[in-house]
């Protein structure tokens, strides 16, 4: 009988279940510009995978995204072609690799191995010897020594040589070296962007508390009432109040800003609230269930159907008549001065939620800051029309650059004699390190929130 007689054949090794779902995830975060936390989530259900198997695929996913384009710096160093002539499925697999060796408590032998087993299922045996000399070159140094190897001595370019080494395009590593400077702090920004954000929880007011989320396993926040950390980890969808919804997963940054909008001082009516950038609707279920105690209800809108939807979804234990407009919000329909407070927490770039949102630091470029500043100006200049006489406007980024923060407020109120910044710091009790004011920072280092945004402006 001939050794080719399939009797004779040796079985091909199954792939790890774990690393196939992470590479699948991966592959649809970078193909399909899926997002990792809800591809990721979903794919943890569909595979039944939970406990450390989850912990280990979240990592995987978590950690290949984050430090991707350090990771291409080290692989265009391994491969003879450049990377943009590689199969983007044979590039994820070599990322994914490389972060297991160089930032995992993975045997060397075990990453290279399962990787290898790893293409010839998802990619076909072609591939397979190329990933085996690749990867088995990126591990014959450490990660510090390939950082030595790649990235520019830090006392000849400080800020590139922080981009590679702290896993943050270069651009993006400018725009925060305006604000913090190009020392310690800044390191200290870059070091927390690359820690996983803890899972922060909302005890909506009147309908759940703090008590009860520490109760189901959390611990009580610093600085918002409403907060809570779920220290664990894990689905806080297991949590009765937050599958119910009389509580949410939202930053505490989040709270924070939102907060500070419901308790800035105004003299007269106050129960007509706007939200008028909605989706995905966290910030809206807490002002609803805030403005409901004052016997008042919220307008929340939102241009996009589906975003729509999640805001229903996060109002729907709030008591009280609150609607979900589906309009543009640079157009109003309603009349001038409807509103007491306005919250135009605007699309931006993001910048402030790297923790949760690693792949978002590689898909941003400076164009995009300047596509979305006359989209963030109309919106700013709508709220401040929509809000009443006396009542306030608070203008919010989940980011941090320049461009999208003090530069569109300070732009809009140059057009305008209608209105005044005020200092808003006096707003956030109990809260270090908010700078010299009038508007607030938050930061992933100072506060361990993320990187929100926030100035407040009375319509006079």
């Amino acid at each position: 009988m001939s050794d080719r007689s399939p009797r004779n054949r040796e079985p091909q090794k199954r792939p790890d279940k774990v690393r196939q779902v992470a590479y699948r995830v991966i592959r649809q975060v970078t193909s399909e510009a899926g997002y990792a936390n809800l591809v990721l989530n979903k794919a943890l259900r569909d595979a039944r995978l939970a406990g450390r198997d989850a912990a280990f695929c979240t990592e995987l996913v978590h950690g290949t995204l984050r430090w991707q384009g350090t990771y291409d710096a080290f692989l265009a160093r391994c491969v003879d072609r450049p990377l943009n002539e590689l199969d983007p499925e044979l590039l994820d697999i070599l990322t994914l690799g490389t972060h297991q060796l160089l930032r995992m408590r993975v045997d060397s032998y075990a990453a290279v191995n399962e990787m290898v087993t790893l293409t010839r299922a998802e990619i076909g045996h072609k591939r397979s010897g190329l990933v085996n000399a690749v990867l088995r070159k990126i591990s014959q140094r450490t990660f510090d020594q390939w950082i030595e190897t790649v990235a520019p001595p830090i006392e000849e370019n400080r800020l590139l040589h922080l981009a590679v080494a702290k896993a943050h395009p270069t651009w993006e590593v400018e725009a925060f070296a305006q604000l913090l400077g190009d020392g310690d702090e800044l390191e200290d920004l870059l070091d927390a962007d690359n820690e996983p954000a803890r899972v922060t929880l909302v005890a909506r007011p009147g309908l759940a508390t703090v008590d009860e989320l520490i109760e189901a396993g959390a611990s009580r926040a610093k600085f918002s009432p409403y907060a809570a950390i779920l220290q664990s980890g894990g689905d806080p969808g297991r949590i009765a109040a937050v599958a119910t919804g009389r509580a949410g997963v939202q930053d505490e940054g989040s709270q924070l800003v939102a907060l500070a909008l419901a308790n800035a001082p105004i003299e007269g009516s106050d129960t007509e609230w706007l939200d008028l950038c909605a989706g995905p609707g966290g910030k809206s279920a807490l002002l609803a269930a805030l403005v409901e105690k004052r016997a008042g209800a919220l307008t929340a809108v939102e241009p996009l159907e589906h975003r729509a939807e999640l805001v229903r979804a996060n109002l729907r234990a709030i008591p009280g008549d609150h609607k979900v407009l589906v309009e543009d919000g640079t157009k109003p329909t309603w009349a001038e001065g409807s509103f007491d407070r306005v919250l135009a927490d605007v699309p931006c770039s993001g910048l402030g939620a790297l923790r949760r949102r690693p792949e978002a630091r590689w898909r941003r470029t400076p164009e995009d800051i300047e596509e979305l500043r006359p989209l963030q100006e109309d919106l700013l200049d709508s709220a401040i029309t929509s809000v009443r006489p006396g009542g306030v406007v608070a203008y919010v980024t989940c980011s941090p650059h320049p461009d999208e923060t003090r530069a569109v407020v300070d732009a809009v109120l140059a057009k305008r004699d209608d209105a005044t910044l005020e200092d808003a710091r006096e707003l956030f009790p109990n809260v270090p390190e908010l700078g010299a004011g009038p508007d607030v920072q938050l930061w992933p280092h100072r506060q361990g929130t993320d990187a929100m945004y926030l100035a407040l402006i009375r319509r006079n």
